[in-house]
């Protein structure tokens, strides 16, 4: 290892033992590094082997330190990393996923040739049932995702956010760390400060890594609630959001559950549920014909259901924040930091996205 290594990599993680192999191995595979790379895990205190796998391949090859990370949740392992790394440029990335061999020269590249302060690829999603590959090509889509940029594998151009990102080292001096009280949505947060001190973030389709999406449209919907759920507190620190599209989600869900209520004892009410209903379903059925028909007809039936999940709970999320954030000024409740603590070894996709 170079004592001063060009790129830093900083993966926080918690209980991937499952994936954290792979996910170093096609690190281990990058080429054509100029001034060479680091890892530093941070490690959240893993009790499911995570931990003496890391060990074991830290014997293995220098380049990899760990470093633990006692609060546990996603942030916090960002900052540690950050503040351990020894590069000229900052790479954050995730235990569960997999990257591409010249992930970190097409980075680099980039950098160079747009004069960004953080560049980044939009994550491919992949599945291995039948019902995580229909979550994945749905989360390519635009419906599902609002026309959020980093959904879409083919852009290249100026982004609001990118997933995980290579940054500029002096980013952090200029900006600061991460938020540690953003459980989720840190990075969604971090970039949106970034935008706003006039940095620049770019997407290109070069930068390449893979994940998989949830597996049951249960663990799609807790996923998407926390989304929605911390979106509030980034917007209530900013005192606007980064996108109209952010809104939407809850506005919908607010206005269904209004006109449901309302319609027990107010006839036009009614109709408007059943237009607004109506409306949706038309919308939801479309994008789901023309995804199917695109990726594969065979996940045509579940698709609406998949659509649904990601608009629900995004919009059901968004409104449990008003109403602890704003309405009743507290810190998250109990049930939403355990649910969110429960995953925090995922790094999640840059959140101007999410939706």
């Amino acid at each position: 290892m170079r004592p001063d290594p060009l790129v830093s990599i900083i993966i926080p993680c918690r209980n991937e033992n499952a994936h954290i192999f792979d996910c170093l191995e096609s690190i281990f595979e990058q080429h054509d590094v100029p001034g060479g790379f680091e890892i530093i895990v941070a490690d959240g205190m893993s009790d499911d082997g995570t931990r003496e796998t890391l060990e074991m391949i830290a014997c293995r090859d220098r380049r990899v330190r760990i470093i633990d990370n006692p609060d546990r949740i996603t942030p916090c392992g960002m900052n540690a990393g950050i503040r351990a790394a020894r590069g000229q440029y900052i790479a954050i990335m995730g235990a569960h996923h997999r990257y591409a061999p010249d992930y970190l020269r097409a980075s680099l590249a980039v950098l160079k040739e747009t004069g960004a302060d953080n560049v980044g690829g939009s994550v491919i999603f992949i599945g291995e049932s039948w019902l995580q590959e229909a979550i994945a090509i749905a989360h390519h889509s635009g419906f599902a995702a609002g026309g959020a940029r980093w959904h879409n594998i083919q852009y290249d151009g100026p982004a609001d956010t990118v997933f995980g990102g290579v940054y500029r080292r002096e980013v952090f001096e200029r900006i600061g760390l991460m938020d540690e009280e953003l459980v989720r949505n840190q990075d969604d947060e971090f970039n949106l400060r970034l935008t706003r001190a006039g940095g620049k973030i770019w997407q290109s389709p070069r930068i390449r890594s893979w994940s998989m999406p949830r597996e049951s449209l249960s663990a799609l919907f807790r996923q998407y609630l926390q989304y929605g759920y911390w979106k509030v507190r980034v917007i209530q620190k900013h005192k606007l959001p980064a996108s109209v599209r952010h809104l939407v989600p809850g506005s919908f869900v607010l206005l269904l559950g209004i006109l449901s209520l309302a319609s027990l004892s107010w006839h036009p009410a009614a109709w408007g549920l059943l237009g607004l209903v109506t409306t949706y379903a038309l919308f939801n059925l479309t994008a789901s014909i023309l995804t199917a028909y695109t990726n594969g007809l065979v996940f045509f039936p579940v698709l609406p259901l998949v659509f649904a999940t990601y608009h629900f709970a995004y919009g059901y999320g968004f409104l449990c924040g008003i109403w602890d954030f704003v309405i009743l000024r507290r810190r998250p409740a109990g049930k939403y930091a355990k649910l969110t603590r429960s995953s925090a070894g995922h790094l999640s996709p840059s959140a101007a996205a999410r939706r």
